[in-house]
């Protein structure tokens, strides 16, 4: 039987649903794309991330965590040195993050908006 766009999704294991789920919260994609490029420190995702309260950031980073998208290693020192990356799964979303930033790119484009952020740099 075909499915067409307009069926409802009623199914409680809808994988769109669980997508969204783990990487839809507010912050989500954006540390996700900025942990693509590397092992980072909480200080460095608050430069990177202005608009996210400390609060929100580390909520976010532990949903993350939890979740098995991100790792988060803590160091034995003083003061407490805290980096996060991604885990093998974390990094199986590098190509989703990459269509996100593409398609919007494209709709900006499309709609005279221009890109004035560091993605806008790397030529996408």
């Amino acid at each position: 039987m075909e499915k067409n766009m307009t069926d409802v999704c009623t199914k409680t294991n809808c994988p769109v649903v669980a997508t969204l789920d783990i990487i839809g919260g507010k912050y989500k994609a954006l540390i996700l794309w900025h942990l693509t490029g590397g092992t980072r420190r909480f200080g460095e995702l608050r430069r990177l991330i202005p608009q996210a309260t400390q609060k929100m950031l580390t909520q976010q980073l532990r949903e993350l965590e939890s979740d098995g998208l991100v790792l988060r290693t803590v160091y034995p020192v003083v003061p407490p040195k805290v980096e996060y990356s991604l885990s093998a799964l974390g990094e199986s979303i590098k190509p989703i993050l990459d269509a996100i930033c593409h398609w919007g790119t494209d709709y900006m484009r499309e709609n005279g908006i221009e890109a004035d952020c560091f993605m806008a740099e790397k030529g996408l």
